[in-house]
């Protein structure tokens, strides 16, 4: 080796190692040492209430891997340190119930993790002493920033409690049978909006499974946060956690390294981010845990990024629903309706490459404008999507998709729809009256309806018999004793081909 390139190579080695630019090491804890689960090294505090002063100290004999109660006016604390620190000092924190099911934080400490804990009960609550506690370990100690909760029963609630005060300085929460209270649920959506993934694993049997955690669940899906369930079958509030730690430890891992999203070219300086998942539910078996457990969320399917964004001159917002991986040729859906988390055939069409885009709706006008559509078409574009969208909707909706369609002919794709009813306020024309130019333009189209769906004969029927006398080409799938809902098709695989066809 030239001795003179040495240093220079040192360097660049030290640049490109999977480490550089990690957090510093830990700083070594002073605290009283003892040894937890599988010989990691436990140090013990005491926090006085009134000063927040944390001094080390000698667990008491006899308490083994648990811990007392503190004696009045302070906290205990405890951080347990891994063999080896994982790059950024990731963290776990619990309140409540330390060392009960402690499965989940002793797969964590061999991945890596520091863990912590400070007192709590039903009198003594997240407060300062958990600020200076979190300062402590942050500050002095190395620690990462940005914690990962978890909290069984009250300790559940607690960590809500906290995590919705600090909604920036959370990594996610693993919440286990929570609690939950009134000022909690009113707060979600800071955590939503800090993208704080949280994962439940609940027994269906708990008594409080009603009132706290699917409460959280519907809240936190409707402000486009990210939570995944795991809800064992036939178990009650015991026994928490998983016997096999596996999948909760992986969700706190994945959750703190988790890298922050680019941002599409197309979003502008200000726009919103939310997550787009389905939520249907996997029955599976674990055999470790005896059950049958129901799951459902981003951590047991793919979620995707929701774009919000405003254009100006534009009336309205526009959401873009982002694929993975764009497909060839950038294929998008164009819809005028809110896209809810059981549009099976959007889901199936995102997982092929497609973006969904749902147009804009002002606030101060009942009808959609034509000229507002045009432009984010253009927009859109002009940053590289199809020149030729797949036209969808339903209901309504449909009619405000065949609107533009027929103001566009020669920019559609095919147009796809669900028990339409050919209504628009985009369009003062009668649109059954109107389909020559989709014809004209060789527009494909389907619908997919059920035989007992009200607008059946006056809108489906009547525009196939029209559009077919106009040399048009039409597919009319029937769900046979089904009404207007459930809207999606049965099989997904015709309306799927039909629509990847249209692209070619």
């Amino acid at each position: 080796m030239n001795r003179a390139l040495a240093p220079f190579l040192f360097v660049l080695v030290s640049f490109l190692s999977p480490i550089a630019g990690a957090a510093d090491p830990a700083v070594p804890f002073d605290g009283g040492k003892s040894i937890w689960h599988d010989n990691f090294d436990r140090y013990d505090f005491v926090m006085d209430e009134q000063t927040l002063a944390i001094t080390p100290f000698k667990a008491p004999e006899g308490e083994r891997f648990g811990v007392r109660d503190p004696a009045k006016g302070q906290r205990r604390c405890i951080v347990i340190a891994p063999k080896t620190a994982a790059p950024g000092n990731p963290w776990s924190w619990q309140g409540c119930y330390w060392d009960h099911q402690p499965q989940a934080e002793v797969e964590l400490l061999r991945r890596g993790f520091h863990i912590a804990y400070i007192s709590a009960n039903a009198t003594l609550k997240p407060g300062k002493e958990w600020d200076a506690w979190y300062q402590f370990l942050t500050e002095k100690h190395g620690l990462s920033k940005k914690p990962a909760f978890i909290g069984m029963s009250r300790g559940g609630e607690y960590a809500y409690t906290w995590a919705t005060n600090h909604p920036d300085q959370v990594a996610c929460i693993y919440a286990d049978n929570p609690g939950g209270n009134a000022e909690v649920l009113s707060k979600l959506g800071d955590l939503a909006r800090n993208d704080v993934p949280l994962l439940h694993v609940c027994g269906s049997m708990d008594p409080i499974l009603g009132r706290y955690s699917m409460v959280i669940e519907a809240i936190y899906q409707q402000l486009g946060g990210r939570i995944s369930t795991m809800t064992k079958d036939g178990a009650a509030h015991h026994p928490h956690s998983l016997r096999d730690p596996t999948p909760i430890a992986d969700f706190i891992e994945e959750s703190v390294k988790a890298a922050s999203p680019a941002v599409p070219d197309f979003a502008g300086e200000k726009f919103t981010r939310s997550a787009y998942y389905s939520i249907q539910n996997a029955y599976r078996d674990f055999p470790k845990d005896g059950a049958f457990i129901t799951c459902r969320g981003p951590q047991f399917t793919e979620c995707y990024d929701r774009i919000g964004f405003q254009l100006p001159g534009v009336k309205g917002a526009i959401s873009v629903i982002i694929p993975k991986t764009a497909a060839a040729g950038k294929p998008w859906v164009y819809r005028a309706e809110f896209v809810s988390r059981d549009a099976v055939t959007d889901l199936a069409l995102l997982a092929k490459g497609f973006h969904i885009v749902t147009g804009p709706v002002s606030y101060d006008d009942d009808n959609l404008s034509l000229q507002h559509w045009n432009a984010v078409y253009q927009y859109l574009t002009d940053h590289g999507f199809s020149k030729k969208p797949v036209m969808e909707g339903a209901g309504r909706s449909a009619g405000e998709a065949y609107a533009w369609a027929i103001e566009n002919p020669e920019k559609v794709s095919c147009i796809y729809a669900e028990n339409p009813v050919l209504r628009s306020t985009m369009s003062k024309k009668p649109l059954l009256e109107n389909l020559a130019p989709l014809a004209k333009a060789g527009v494909p189209l389907l619908h997919v309806c059920g035989s007992l769906d009200p607008a059946l004969d006056s809108t489906t029927r009547a525009l196939e018999q029209k559009y077919k006398d106009l040399g048009g080409h039409i597919t009319v799938i029937i769900k046979q004793g089904q009404a207007h809902y459930p809207l999606a098709p049965t099989d997904l695989a015709p309306v799927v081909d039909f629509i990847m066809a249209a692209q070619k």
